[in-house]
């Protein structure tokens, strides 16, 4: 049924943008007794919600007295005129979290986490949802992840929203107050929606300004932007690191290895302790969980060869974890690198620590010629141009006991619609070995 508050009854809102999360918004909103303007592009997107909305641009109406526009986390506020023609009418640009926040007085009593950051989100919220469940707290998971939260039927009392949020969420968002917020790191990225740097740091910032004093905010500071907002006042600061976690005991935690999920479980960590789930429970839910799809996730042994999808590392930051995650045995490196798609950025920088953890890279698309010559005075390099054909030739030439890490450090949409269908192919390409053999 979804989410159904009264404290939508007899308001107008406009809903632009009918993706997933744009319909779930808009069968809450009617479903609670609003009234509801969509729109998108898309003939088939209107289509879906005709009989549940009226049909107009709210770029082509007169938005005057509507108590707000929800518009999808996708459209640049920076560029787009909603943003402007919203303000001259006097009307709040809102995303469903909003939407969320404003209903919580309606819902039966709960809590919320919301986790932020960079990198990491994904995984560590999955990870703070599955202890709670292991806990016997009821909980839900979406924002950034999973389904849509308003399409996600209400908890019962005392249940814990777990919410992934990316800065354009938070950036629609005004009265969010999370009773336990995370913040994992800032490093630059997606700058083309914000004034510099220093504005995607203002945005994941406003997670914290949002919350209550008596909240608790439970910060990674590992990077400097991290530490200033740990420094600002307001909720109660919990401060966390990966040098917390003990690297014997992680190594009992198949699903989060490497530096980036020490991180990980250390803020999950925190955070399950913060609503009082006890220790015993939360060391046997970090040894029960598996990794998301395409996030270091663990695919097959074959042949001795442990093959590894990583496909949402999207920039050389949250790549640099991966390649730190499999270090060499014995002296003799062990992963074999299938790197490269659309560059975000010219350089392999922040990988560099980890090079000598790597026998070969094979590089793909876009980007490959590119990382080919920065990578091999490093290491060997095979430009094998097709995510495919990298593979056979990783498994070609692996040993027992190696890593094929597909970790590209580029966005994906020179070859693949979207980091999912990049990862699924290889994990197609890897099944296929079986099959095909590993010539090619």
């Amino acid at each position: 049924m979804g989410l159904v508050s009264s404290a939508f009854a007899g308001k107008t809102y406009a809903v632009l943008g009918l993706a997933r999360s744009g319909l779930a918004t808009v069968e809450a909103l009617v479903a609670s007794g609003a009234r509801v303007v969509a729109w998108d592009n898309r003939d088939e997107a209107r289509a879906a919600v005709a009989d549940k909305a009226e049909l107009a641009d709210p770029l082509e109406i007169d938005l005057a007295g509507f108590d707000g526009v929800v518009v999808s986390p996708g459209v640049p506020l920076n560029k787009h005129p909603i943003a402007m023609h919203a303000k001259l009418a006097g009307v709040p640009i809102i995303g469903d979290i909003e939407l969320f926040a404003l209903a919580r007085p309606t819902l039966p009593a709960h809590r919320v986490v919301g986790i932020t950051g960079t990198n990491g989100k994904s995984t560590t919220t999955a990870l703070v949802h599955h202890i709670i469940e292991a806990a016997g707290i009821p909980t839900r998971m979406g924002g950034n992840i999973g389904l849509p939260i308003l399409g996600q039927d209400p908890l019962p009392e005392g249940g814990v929203y777990v919410l992934e949020l990316s800065s354009y969420q938070i950036d629609l968002t005004q009265s969010l107050d999370c009773d336990v917020a995370v913040l994992l790191n800032i490093t630059p990225d997606h700058l083309d929606r914000y004034n510099g740097f220093e504005g995607y740091v203002a945005s994941k910032a406003r997670l914290f300004a949002m919350q209550s004093p008596n909240q608790v905010a439970v910060i990674a500071t590992g990077d400097e932007p991290s530490r200033s907002i740990a420094g600002q006042p307001g909720a109660r600061r919990v401060t966390v690191s990966a040098a917390d976690i003990d690297p014997v005991v992680q190594t009992g935690w198949p699903s989060l290895q490497g530096p980036h999920n020490a991180q990980n479980a250390a803020i999950a960590i925190s955070v399950a302790q913060a609503l009082g789930i006890d220790d015993a429970t939360i060391r046997s839910a970090l040894r029960s969980f598996s990794s998301l799809p395409h996030r270091m996730q663990r695919v097959r042994e074959l042949n001795g060869v442990l093959y590894v999808n990583d496909s949402k590392a999207t920039n050389p930051a949250s790549t640099a974890p991966a390649l730190a995650a499999y270090p060499p045995i014995d002296g003799r490196p062990r992963l074999h690198w299938i790197v490269g798609g659309l560059a975000k950025i010219d350089n392999l920088d922040e990988c560099a620590p980890w090079f000598d953890n790597v026998a070969a890279a094979y590089t793909i698309g876009e980007a490959g010629h590119m990382f080919a010559d920065l990578l091999r005075p490093h290491m060997a390099v095979n430009d094998s141009e097709m995510l495919s054909a990298a593979v056979r030739r990783a498994a070609r030439i692996a040993q027992p006991g190696d890593v094929v890490l597909l970790s590209p450090a580029c966005a994906s949409f020179d070859q693949f619609r979207d980091f999912e269908a990049r990862g699924d192919a290889f994990v197609a390409a890897v099944a296929a070995l079986e099959e095909g053999g590993v010539d090619g």
